[in-house]
């Protein structure tokens, strides 16, 4: 790795940290996933470069269903069977692909997306759903972008399931 990169990925890293510092200070006493997922939508949307769309889909106990979003209309549902969204619902496993044309089953909501990269959102092992980011650049996503957008689904889930207890 050339120290370009390392200082790269030093910067990637503090951007996460200020990031996950905005979205704990967005939740803090709020509860609902609605407003939750639709303020961190925006926090992400607006504070990474590269990004066209930004958003969370819920489970329905069938399917997944868009809920807050920044970007273009989306695709409303989509099957656990189908694309990225539904890869990373079914395993429980975050997807980050480099190319969406070279997932067979890509579901291609807007056609300028070339990278996606989905979190999966579990609590106390029940799927909730995903938190979905896509790119027009390919290869957006790395280990570090993996790494501070599952703390940002992190602090999504405890703020509503604080709600909860």
């Amino acid at each position: 790795m050339s120290d370009a990169e390392v200082r790269d990925d030093h910067a990637d890293e503090e951007r996460y940290r200020e990031l996950a510092a905005s979205a704990r200070a967005l939740v803090a006493g709020e509860h609902d996933r609605i407003a939750n997922a639709a303020n961190l939508s925006a926090l992400v949307y607006h504070g990474l470069p590269g990004l066209n769309w930004v958003g969370f889909y819920f489970y329905d106990g069938t399917e997944l269903v868009v809920g807050p979003f920044q970007g273009r209309p989306a695709c409303v549902r989509i099957g656990l069977d189908r694309g990225v969204c539904g890869a990373a619902a079914r395993t429980g496993r975050t997807q980050r692909v480099a190319d969406v044309h070279a997932v067979p089953d890509h579901i291609a909501c807007d056609p300028l997306s070339r990278s996606e990269l989905v979190v999966p959102l579990i609590h106390e092992d029940t799927l909730i759903g995903v938190f979905d980011l896509d790119s027009p650049d390919l290869d957006r996503f790395g280990p570090v972008d993996q790494r501070g957008l599952e703390e940002i689904a992190s602090i999504y889930l405890t703020s509503i399931a604080e709600g909860r207890d």
